[in-house]
């Protein structure tokens, strides 16, 4: 006699991200978890029997923006009282049970250390009918967390190896909602990185708030072990990483970069002030001189790295000298592109009762400032690489131009280029022939025919 089968009925979910990599990465986990559970990922909220907001709460206009979104979903909470509606993140870890009172149609309340408990929570909200705030912080990081994932590239994927920060910078909510610093075990993240490999992954993106701290004590691997770890993986072609903290850049760390050819010529490391006054408002831990030195060291030994970083202006106290002095450091280091912001006060940290408060109008002419520099920066930048032969992943078409194909360099620079449709998923060598301020152009037949 034939056992019957199970019949799952058919779910869908809608999900929107908002903030970094980190967030991308969680909302891959909670994706891969729901699709585990029969769910079906949909581009329209009223396709959806379950709406996710997966929220950053670093910059209070990223929160607001999330407020906003909410207020669209309530009609269709109206329309059909089934509909779950539920918030993650670090807006979630923040406000916890503060959001349930505060928007009445919404459901879940999922935060930071919580997202691999989705399946519980949504049983909790939806066949008990309650409304459920998880917000607990985990010291700990359990295998079954990063057990699942949902990629939506073939080539590329972001792997979290840790979570939390221990730094506590004046101005970041950060260490507040992800809590204290915590790896993971680096035999389970080889173990990930070996299944993605599988699936066709060629390039991983390590991420953690402070990349430069992974400690796998049991093990005794540091972030150095670890990264040698992965490039010994066969199929891994590049690997990147974000965060680091300057202070923890460490001597082998910088060795790295010219012993490890997987190791993409590309850091991000963010200074936020060029003044060492702010810096010290700010908790950073270093002085400019100090990162300088670090940078200095990087600049000689590669002088193709590329540097990324962040920048926040009208800091408390920030004197117009002060960001002359940010605009100094700019122009010294010539850094590929900045990430810059206005500074924005989150509750419960150091910095949000600093004062003198810098006016927002004079906090928008500093930002324009300072993104006007680093435009002829980045244009500069670019144009030193016509000419240029790069190595390239092919990511894929071209959002430009359906004739034409699209990757990145190491640098992380985007470059399009016309070439066949076969080498997609492949390294090549592109030669440079254009820079643009957001994209490079190249070609690849050209540089085939000059190469023979």
């Amino acid at each position: 006699m034939d056992t019957p089968s199970l019949i799952v009925p058919e779910k869908s979910v809608f999900l929107e991200t908002f903030g970094c990599q980190m967030n991308e990465s969680d909302s891959e986990r909670l994706l891969g978890f729901l699709r585990d559970l029969g769910y079906t990922r949909v581009e329209t909220p009223g396709d959806a029997d379950l709406i996710i907001l997966n929220t950053c709460s670093v910059r209070d206009k990223a929160e607001q923006k999330v407020y906003s979104a909410l207020g669209r979903f309530k009609h269709l909470k109206e329309e059909n009282p089934g509909l779950i509606i539920a918030l993650c993140g670090c807006v979630a870890q923040q406000e916890g049970e503060r959001l349930l009172q505060r928007v009445p149609y919404l459901d879940l309340v999922i935060g930071t250390s919580n997202i691999h408990r989705v399946g519980q929570l949504l049983e909790e909200a939806g066949l008990r009918n309650k409304r459920v705030a998880a917000i607990s912080l985990s010291g700990i990081i359990d295998t079954d967390e990063y057990g699942s994932a949902s990629r939506t590239n073939g080539l590329k994927a972001f792997v979290s190896i840790m979570r939390g920060c221990d730094n506590y910078c004046s101005y970041c909510i950060v260490p507040y909602t992800r809590g204290h610093e915590v790896s993971r075990d680096a035999a389970d993240i080889i173990g990930e990185i070996r299944r993605l490999c599988l699936n066709g992954v060629r390039e991983v993106m390590l991420l953690g708030q402070n990349v430069n701290s992974y400690r796998d004590k049991s093990a005794g691997i540091n972030f150095v072990d670890l990264l040698r770890g992965v490039a010994e993986i066969d199929g891994i072609e590049r690997i990147r990483f974000v965060t680091s903290h300057p202070r923890d850049l460490s001597p082998a760390l910088i060795r790295l970069f010219g012993e490890e050819p997987k190791l993409c010529r590309h850091l991000h490391l963010p200074v936020q002030s060029g003044s060492d006054p702010v810096l010290q408002r700010m908790r950073r831990g270093y002085r400019v001189d100090e990162y300088l030195a670090k940078v200095t060291r990087l600049q000689d030994l590669y002088p193709d790295i590329a540097l990324t970083t962040d920048i926040i202006v009208g800091f408390p106290g920030e004197t117009e000298e002060d960001f002359e002095r940010t605009l100094t450091l700019i122009r010294r280091v010539g850094f590929d592109n900045i990430f810059s912001f206005k500074y924005s006060p989150r509750p419960g940290t150091a910095a949000a009762d600093y004062e003198p408060a810098v006016p927002m109008a004079e906090q928008k002419k500093r930002l324009a400032a300072l993104q006007a520099l680093q435009s002829k920066i980045t244009i500069k930048r670019g144009r030193d690489l016509v000419g240029r032969v790069e190595s390239v992943l092919v990511e894929g078409v071209s959002k430009l131009s359906g004739e034409e194909l699209t990757g990145r360099t190491a640098s992380n620079r985007v470059v399009n280029f016309a070439a066949p449709p076969e080498v997609q998923g492949r390294v090549i060598d592109v030669l440079i022939t254009e820079a643009h301020e957001h994209s490079l152009r190249g070609t690849y037949k050209e540089w085939k025919a000059y190469a023979t």
